[in-house]
């Protein structure tokens, strides 16, 4: 078997002895490192060969390393060295030439792997050791599939708890990356196309019976709660080419994103599929909310809205007629931009399990504003819409989406 290729990104700087000390149990362990130095400054204690230096990261990143030294601005440094190393990191991985990442460092050490963690594939192991794995890790995982090893003690010199922690790092992402290459060598043969799903709670129902008809016709559906971190892991991993097709039903995130919800997906959601130009299903399923922690939480400015207890933990807000009319330009804007097929699905009788006559969040003139906006945005733009009468949760519905979804998806294989 070839040896994998693991990138090991630190500062050598400041971390140069530890680096050469986990560069050395890679290689002890069946792994070729490649060295990545983040660090702004010359090496220290660092005794191995470097596969890309400090001004290459620097260059990558479109500023001068000396420059950049003068400047004496931390933020900028961490914020440009990041940058530039998820550029040669993302760009040895496209040449076939990673099969891991390993990174070590503090606060300053783990943001820059963090970015450069976050443009690499979907299945790659990526391994982080850092003094700030034990507290609020999103930052440093975002909607990646990063492992975090907390270094209990700070990583300044190699001692009987670092030294075994670092030890235990260099071989666990060693053994990953011999897995990972060994997949890379001979992926299966035969594998059901995979679909993402969005699905949220009141739209259950709806993408639970399309997911039934996409198996039917041979996919394998993976389904991603739409809470924010689901709907970024939905757009990372349609960024990444694992997908035959996406069947976004559940868009809800953009109400939170909006308003000001807790459970935003960021401003790029709904737009990874299309920019990839991977065959996409939209709709516009749970936009009549925007979702909150316990009552008491709701922001004292919402204390005259319409809200909705769903459980103790979790209340919704409806948006008004003006924030769907806004929702429907915001995500009609996002598929107009789409480079591959799209086709937007309309249910005209309700957008969520309690959009619907006798319940909550029944507001038809509200739903009207939200589908009048978003079929203007993509008037004239080869977006197909399909509209139905009936509310997205109706079985019929969720098999026309299905439906819809396949006839891309083979027209495009």
């Amino acid at each position: 078997m070839t040896t994998p290729q693991v990138a090991l990104i630190g500062t050598l700087d400041t971390k140069g002895a530890e680096i050469s000390f986990v560069a050395a149990r890679l290689a002890a362990a069946g792994a070729r490192p490649l060295v990545v130095d983040s660090g702004v400054f010359a090496p220290a204690g660092f005794d191995r060969e470097v596969a890309v230096d400090n001004a290459s990261v620097a260059a990558a990143a479109g500023v001068d390393l000396e420059e950049l030294r003068g400047a004496g601005d931390r933020g900028r440094a961490v914020a440009a060295m990041g940058e530039g190393t998820a550029r040669v990191v993302a760009e040895r991985a496209a040449l076939g030439e990673l099969d891991g990442v390993l990174a070590l460092g503090g606060s300053g050490g783990s943001s820059i792997a963090a970015r450069a963690f976050s443009d690499l594939p979907l299945g790659m192991p990526k391994l982080l050791v850092s003094t700030m794995a034990s507290g609020d890790v999103a930052p440093y995982v975002g909607a990646s599939d990063v492992t975090l090893m907390y270094s209990v003690v700070d990583i300044a010199g190699i001692n009987q708890v670092s030294g075994a922690v670092l030890e235990n790092a260099a071989e666990a992402v060693a053994a990953m990356a011999r897995a990972y290459a060994a997949r890379r060598a001979a992926p299966p043969i035969g594998g059901r196309p995979l679909i993402g799903a969005s699905m949220f709670g009141v739209t259950t129902p709806a993408v639970t019976a399309a997911r039934r008809r996409l198996e039917e016709l041979g996919y394998e559906v993976l389904t991603f709660h739409a809470t924010g971190a689901g709907g970024r892991a939905l757009e990372n991993l349609a960024r990444s080419g694992f997908l035959a097709g996406v069947l976004d039903l559940t868009t809800t995130e953009l109400a939170d994103e909006l308003v000001g919800g807790v459970l935003s997906a960021g401003p790029e959601r709904v737009t990874a599929a299309g920019a990839a130009g991977v065959p996409q299903l939209v709709s516009i399923g749970a936009l009549d909310m925007v979702n909150f922690g316990s009552r008491e939480t709701v922001p004292e400015r919402f204390a005259t809205r319409t809200l909705h207890v769903h459980n103790p933990t979790v209340t919704l807000m409806r948006t008004t007629p003006e924030e769907c009319a806004q929702l429907g330009r915001v995500l009609g804007e996002k598929l107009v931009a789409a480079k591959g097929p799209t086709v937007l699905l309309v249910p005209r009788g309700g957008v969520s399990a309690i959009d619907c006559p006798g319940e909550a969040f029944f507001d038809p003139e509200a739903d009207r504003l939200l589908i009048d906006a978003l079929l203007a945005a993509v008037a004239g733009s080869p977006v197909t819409v399909i509209e139905h009468p009936g509310n997205i949760n109706d079985e019929e519905v969720a098999v026309l989406a299905a439906d819809a979804l396949h006839a891309m998806v083979r027209k495009e294989a």
